[in-house]
Parts: structure tokens; sequence; C-alpha cells
């Protein structure tokens, strides 16, 4: 299985691949995070890519335990990479995990993240997350996503719109999703959209509880 979403990185020689972007923006992320989190338990991140955000955000909260996902094996090897360089107790080993499967190989989690991945998967995976959010997550549990999003209220600038198109012409199903459009699904499977933060570089983090 390709993964097509690694246009995001820079060339890699070895296990251990980099997305310039998350070394960019996991230091925002992780501030935001520091107030929607839990205090302690077990945090599902969904679409771990590279493996980076997941040890930096363990360092960050090592009260935490963090649970890598992907659905892609190159991305699973490199998760596994920045694990065994860290060695950092609260760093699980990555699943192998498909967003749009209803086949999860966890049951449960205290809080799930979700970092730049429904803009670059189909939305039967933004669905499918919303779905399995409703499984594993215990009342009033986060689900926070963070990427770029179309807003009603927020004017959208350029640079998102030639995102978008760019999106679309690598793969039609792919594009930004509108918050209103994920608020609705999330509602119809018992998460509501509690919260949403402006983000540097035009993007937006959103919190939905569990009811």
């Amino acid at each position: 299985m390709t993964d097509d979403r690694r246009f995001y990185e820079a060339p890699a020689s070895a296990q251990r691949r980099s997305a310039p972007a998350a070394l960019r923006n996991r230091e925002p992320i992780a501030d935001v995070l520091a107030g929607w989190l839990p205090p302690s338990g077990l945090v599902l991140e969904i679409a771990s890519g590279t493996g980076e955000h997941a040890i930096y955000f363990a360092q960050r909260f090592p009260d935490l335990h963090w649970q890598p996902s992907d659905v892609h094996p190159s991305a699973l090897s490199s998760i596994e990479a920045w694990r065994g360089e860290a060695q950092l107790p609260n760093v699980l080993a990555p699943l192998a995990l498909d967003a749009a499967s209803t086949d999860w190989p966890i049951d449960r989690a205290d809080a799930i993240l979700s970092i730049n991945m429904v803009h670059i998967s189909p939305w039967t995976s933004a669905l499918g997350l919303l779905s399995g959010a409703r499984r594993l997550l215990a009342p009033a549990a986060p689900l926070i996503m963070y990427g770029p999003w179309l807003k009603g209220d927020v004017d959208t600038v350029p640079s998102n719109l030639e995102f978008d198109a760019d999106l679309k012409r690598r793969d039609p199903e792919w594009g930004l999703r509108r918050v209103e459009d994920f608020a609705k699904a999330a509602e119809e499977r018992g998460l509501g959209l509690e919260a949403t933060r402006a983000m540097p570089a035009n993007n937006l983090m959103l919190l939905l509880r569990r009811s």
C-alpha cells in the first residue's frame, strides 16, 4: 500500500522519516493540548505519519501514554524507528489502524488525536474516525483534530483554496473539509463540537467530546 500523503515530507534515506510541517506545528499544537488533554491516561493518535508528533508529545506530557497508529506500513516503520531512538517509556508500539474500518485493534482510549488526516483521506475515513471515537471514548472524553479546515464564519485565505484545489488534483476524494459538515456528522455519532481554536498558518484545532 502506497502512502500518497508523503508529499508533506522531506526526502529520507532511512526508515526514520521527517515532515517539516510537524517540526513547525508541534509546539503550538502542544500548547493547546495542554488544556484539552486529560492529565493522565491513554491517547490514541490516528494517522501518526512519520511519528515525530508522537515522540514530541510523549516527552511534553510524560503522565500520558501515547498510542501511535497508521494505515501505511512505511509510516509504521518510521514511527517504530523514532520510538526506538527515543526510548520513551510512555510511547507504545504503533498499531496498524485504518480509520475507515469498523475493526480497530484497540477498544478504549482516554483521548483521541488526529493531525492532518481528514483532508488527505476519503470522507469515509473521517466518518470512520468519528464512529471509532464513539466506540472507544468514555462520556466527556475528547476527540481533538488539527489541520486546515473551511469554516462558514472564517474567510478562507487564497493559499488554503489553492491547497484544496491541489489536493483534489492529487485525489478527487481529498480536500479541505467544512467544520460544519464534520460537526454534523459528529453529532449524528454522539460527539459534540465544544471549541475551535485558530492556529498558525491558517489551521484550526477542534475539540469534540463524546456525549
